[in-house]
């Protein structure tokens, strides 16, 4: 089988959610026999050279970027309203990178052309012209839904209004899409069952990202931080950046109060400036962590307090994959067929957060137990050559 994946974010290294399930997913394609090219924009908000891309990936994926600035601008922003097009999506059609594409295309013969993400929709026209492949999206989220929890959390304010508006066009275009494609593949099941509320009568296969679990409980020779909470995670991502204000704001206090030597670690690349300066006791910022097997490694309870958000959070995956004891809200954990107080704990409200927080760290049997669950449940669920495998399966059955 040969697949082209299209991807608006370069993939390696992998260092942040989308990155992680695109290297990841290539990886399998590739350890299941795939004839697999990668075609990827390569964005100045996550920038990654060509050269720091190993060979030997470069080969077996016939790695190409197209170089292209995403980013969102006050002016852009304003003209884009004088269009239909929501700007969430407009900002990731450019004539070089289509040009690229068809040159691809022209050249190769492809059995599926995977969508790696929403925001490749707009080049289903250039793909239907120059190729007969079946064309299947991998819808990492529900991208409407993100900014429906988002938007339901802003005060009114005409930031409020302009993100509506640009979030209707934004739900009109993913419908648009998904009826376009021949199939979809979702990360979680309740994607899956979304899109079918929706009215999706495609083929829907859902596919969580795999990683390789052994890999992760491979221990390093790194010291135990003791009594650490911490979350990891990108946070030049809206959701982030909402989820340690609300753990800060509304669940710290208690916890230090509590377990007064309990240090909260927050880490993650693109940190807001105004993270620096939360002046709260026993809270350390980090953003650019050196090695996140080591930093996985030595610190004890991982929180996840997402409020907005669709799809599948890596970070949990790779949690579990490490051994992590997790607290997580229920929109933090979707996609993740957990048991809640076997794998994982679930909490939400501010109230229950920071119990279950408190719980592991005066409880160390509770916290090792949990540690010992999540990695039992990673090693059984998420191995990736496994988890590629029945997917490359189900698109076989499209061809």
């Amino acid at each position: 089988m040969k697949i082209l994946q299209l991807c608006n974010k370069a993939p390696f290294p992998a260092n942040d959610g989308s990155s992680i399930a695109i290297y990841n997913m290539a990886k399998g394609f590739i350890a299941n026999n795939v004839d697999l090219y990668l075609l990827t924009i390569n964005t100045k908000k996550h920038f990654k050279p060509d050269s720091e891309v190993s060979e030997e990936f470069k080969q077996k994926t016939h790695y190409r970027s197209v170089y292209r600035n995403t980013n969102t601008y006050t002016l852009g922003a304003f003209l884009n309203l004088f269009s239909t097009q929501s700007y969430f999506v407009s900002r990731f059609y450019f004539k070089e990178f289509e040009n690229v594409l068809i040159e691809i295309l022209q050249q190769n013969k492809f059995d599926i052309i995977q969508l790696e993400g929403l925001f490749m929709g707009v080049y289903i026209n250039a793909i239907k012209k120059h190729s007969t492949a079946k064309i299947v999206l991998r819808a990492h989220n529900i991208e409407h839904f993100i900014w429906n929890r988002h938007i339901a959390r802003e005060t009114l304010s005409p930031k409020k209004i302009y993100l509506a508006l640009q979030n209707r066009r934004l739900k009109r275009f993913e419908l648009s899409v998904v009826s376009k494609v021949d199939a979809v593949v979702t990360i979680s099941k309740s994607d899956e069952e979304e899109l079918k509320k929706l009215g999706c009568k495609k083929p829907v296969f859902t596919c969580i990202t795999g990683v390789d679990v052994k890999q992760y409980q491979t221990k390093l020779n790194v010291p135990d931080k003791t009594k650490t909470i911490f979350y990891f995670g990108s946070m030049d991502w809206l959701p982030n950046q909402e989820a340690i204000t609300w753990f800060v704001e509304n669940c710290w206090k208690a916890v230090h109060k509590t377990v007064p030597e309990a240090k909260l670690i927050v880490a993650g690349r693109g940190m807001p400036p105004h993270f620096f300066h939360l002046n709260k006791p026993n809270v350390e910022i980090i953003e650019n962590v050196e090695n996140g097997k080591a930093f996985y490694q030595q610190h004890e309870i991982m929180i996840v307090p997402l409020w907005s958000g669709s799809g599948l959070r890596i970070k949990i995956i790779e949690g579990m994959s490490y051994g992590k004891a997790i607290v997580s809200t229920t929109i933090g954990a979707e996609g993740i067929g957990y048991t809640h107080e076997k794998n994982i704990l679930i909490a939400d409200t501010a109230e229950s957060f920071a119990r279950s927080v408190i719980s592991l760290l005066q409880n160390s049997d509770k916290r090792k137990n949990l540690e010992q669950n999540a990695a039992e449940f990673a090693m059984k669920e998420f191995d990736n050559l496994s988890v590629v495998s029945a997917l490359v399966n189900f698109l076989q059955g499209l061809k």
